[in-house]
């Protein structure tokens, strides 16, 4: 039987760090975090989380900037089997929910393959945490019935996406990763019907001390972004929901 203090060693923990903020971390996350031998953490884990690890902990850096990867996915993959074959406890630690475009699913799929034991721990998803700072309800009865979450940057580097389905009426729609590709998102939701009124909305550094919400329509957005110099790691919320901002803000200061 394991101790409160101790890990399974040879395995691996899919770990949720959250959006950002630290005191969004799960209590099994922040646990997990504390007793792991090794820990391979991303570019997105808030300021904070990692200084709940061991102070002999082995921490490895495999972050993914746009444009910029510190460690290729097959990498990362591997270097998941052979910690664990070296008998450590071993935390992947992702920003927000790591089955939400967090590449988790592939590198769960390699530790199938190769008999590592392992466990998923659930993070709160970006879309959520920073629509909540930024006062945007996802759902709401007058606007949005559905919400959709959606990569803006697939791939083969394409945003070749179903378009049509997206820009139905009363919905939000969030796109993680969807900066570089604002101006082309725009344009398709537009020309599948959304009117260029339609709220939009950028969110940067989302639960964080320095976040930011640059407000805006489908029409206006790809200049706001621009104007604004806003770079990646930000999500874009399109959808009346956006609206509610001036009314719902409760974390950013005027």
């Amino acid at each position: 039987m394991n101790t409160p203090n101790k890990l399974e060693t040879g395995k691996v923990w899919l770990v949720g760090a959250g959006p950002g903020d630290t005191e969004l971390l799960t209590i099994k996350a922040a646990r997990l975090i504390s007793q792991a031998d090794a820990i391979v953490y991303d570019h997105l884990v808030g300021n904070g989380i990692m200084e709940l690890a061991r102070g002999d902990a082995r921490l490895i850096y495999a972050g993914k900037e746009a444009s910029k990867h510190t460690l290729p996915q097959d990498s990362i993959n591997q270097l998941l089997v052979e910690l664990a074959r070296e008998g450590l406890s071993v935390v992947r630690l992702k920003g927000g929910d790591p089955f939400i475009f967090g590449r988790g699913g592939e590198e769960l799929e390699t530790l199938v393959a190769s008999g590592i034991p392992f466990e998923v721990v659930p993070g709160v998803t970006a879309a959520a945490g920073c629509a909540a700072y930024s006062g945007f309800p996802l759902t709401h009865r007058d606007h949005a019935q559905s919400v959709t979450f959606v990569t803006g940057h697939l791939k083969d580097g394409t945003v070749n996406l179903d378009w049509q389905a997206l820009a139905r009426p009363k919905q939000t729609v969030v796109f993680y990763m969807g900066i570089g590709a604002a101006e082309e998102i725009c344009r398709q939701m537009i020309n599948h019907g959304l009117p260029s009124m339609t709220p939009a909305a950028v969110i940067r550094n989302g639960t964080q001390s320095d976040q930011k919400t640059l407000l805006a329509t489908l029409g206006t957005l790809p200049s706001r972004i621009a104007e604004s110099a806003i770079k990646p790691p930000a999500l874009i919320v399109v959808g009346s929901v956006v609206g509610l901002h001036d009314k719902l803000s409760w974390f950013e200061k005027p």
